[in-house]
């Protein structure tokens, strides 16, 4: 496509994830979805169930298949542990620099009156449950991981060291990538276990009997079960943020802007939400309604609609165990993040705009039409400046450069752009897709 040269001139980077990862995940949430369905087990720990369904297969591919663990990105040496002595005092200091983030963030999240109304509670309810397992476990963990690592001195360690009062031996600059990441993991974690029973009881109680013929019912259920696909391994994937797996967070967006850009999308911040100022729902109604009677519109619409939700779905499916926002945990290049590096934001975007329709409205005034386009319109802007701000941080690995250079030469959508840019004057003519050039996608 628009010249584009051979894979065998020109191979795919390798990918950090392989494909049977995700295969093994989904493999595992159906027969879950499958058990619960012919038990009648539609609760929240049911859901919760199947967060450990889908993660489980996915473990053992990665240890037994992939060896992730050998990798040297883990930071790990497996043939050479270190004497318990020699480890033991900094392991001291890492638990208390651990045990002192995790106290930040159980403070955060009593301050936080959102952590407990609606949906929230189930996660505060876990987060209860699991703390003074976590607060056990972690002394042997913490022991064993010090014991294999290469160098245990992390940025648990360095924060451990600031509050034991060695002020001369600790790193601010590893102090602010720990703390980076546990707020990435402590703030999307109870946003992700508070949607995950939602979805996953209205797929266990479906009637498939009720479907039948009906174009708008089927693909309001299979997007429904893209949607839990997509919570089930995001959440695992905030779960398992884990060296053995080398799933853990390389790197946690440094950038201000990255951070204002995707906590806007998400609750208490959301600007998006009924009663937020970018809300482009305001008198809309959904497709089905504008093509109701339109037998044949709707079995297209709702194709299209579905396919895009299994581009979303996917596009998480394919992290495996490493999906995670504001994170580095890995350059994805297979599955969908061979055709467009933002598979994700693309597919929901084109999604929103088929399915709500804002140039469309119930009122019929002009006033609404064009606010709920602006707005929309907006929301686009700000995924943009998402993708934008997730590559500034990314192009710091030379792997993620390698990557963005080949989907230049490479990728369809890339490529496309490219080609409109040329055609319209935004891209010289006489600038290929060359090494280092990063065009907006």
């Amino acid at each position: 496509m628009f010249g584009r040269k051979s894979c065998s001139d020109d191979p795919r980077p390798r990918s950090a994830v392989s494909h049977g990862v995700g295969v093994a995940g989904l493999i595992g949430l159906a027969c879950w979805v499958l058990i619960a369905r012919q038990y009648g087990l539609d609760g929240p720990y049911s859901a919760l169930a199947a967060c450990l369904a889908c993660a489980t297969p996915m473990v053992i591919w990665s240890l037994l298949m992939d060896k992730v663990h050998l990798r040297p990105t883990t930071g790990m040496d497996w043939t050479n542990p270190k004497p318990l002595k020699a480890i033991f005092d900094i392991s001291l200091v890492k638990l208390a620099g651990l045990w002192a983030t995790w106290g930040i963030i159980a403070t955060i999240y009593c301050v936080g009156r959102w952590y407990w109304t609606g949906q929230y509670q189930f996660s505060m309810e876990i987060m209860e449950t699991v703390a003074p397992w976590l607060f056990v476990l972690s002394i042997p963990y913490v022991l064993f991981m010090d014991r294999f690592a290469i160098d245990p001195r992390d940025g648990a360690w360095h924060f451990g060291q600031l509050l034991t009062g060695r002020k001369s031996e600790f790193d601010r600059q590893r102090i602010y990538h720990h703390l980076r990441a546990w707020a990435v993991k402590g703030f999307f974690l109870a946003f992700m276990l508070s949607i995950v029973p939602g979805g996953f009881a209205d797929l266990v109680r479906l009637d498939l009997a009720g479907l039948a013929g009906n174009p708008v019912a089927i693909a309001h259920w299979l997007i429904i079960a893209m949607f839990v696909v997509d919570v089930q391994f995001a959440t695992v994937g905030y779960l398992l943020t884990m060296k053995p797996l080398d799933a853990h967070i390389r790197t946690a967006n440094p950038y201000m802007a990255g951070w204002i850009a995707a906590l806007i999308c998400y609750p208490p911040f959301i600007l998006m939400g009924d009663n937020g100022p970018l809300n482009y729902h305001v008198n809309t109604a959904d497709w089905a309604y504008w093509f109701e009677g339109q037998t044949v519109i709707l079995w297209i619409w709702g194709g299209i609609l579905v396919f895009l939700t299994a581009i979303y779905a996917w596009a998480t499916v394919a992290f495996g165990l490493r999906f995670s926002n504001l994170t580095h945990r890995g350059i994805l290049t297979h599955g969908p993040y061979s055709w467009t590096k933002h598979p994700a934001y693309v597919a929901k975007n084109a999604y929103w705009w088929l399915a709500t329709m804002p140039f469309l409205v119930t009122s019929g005034s002009i006033t609404d039409f064009v606010r709920n386009t602006v707005l929309l319109a907006a929301v686009s802007g700000v995924y943009y400046w998402r993708a934008k701000t997730e590559e500034k941080h990314l192009l710091s690995d030379p792997a993620y450069k390698e990557y963005a250079e080949w989907m230049d030469r490479n990728a369809p959508v890339p490529r496309l752009l490219n080609r409109i840019k040329r055609r319209i004057g935004w891209w010289p003519s006489d600038r290929q897709e060359e090494p280092g050039i990063q065009p907006a996608e």
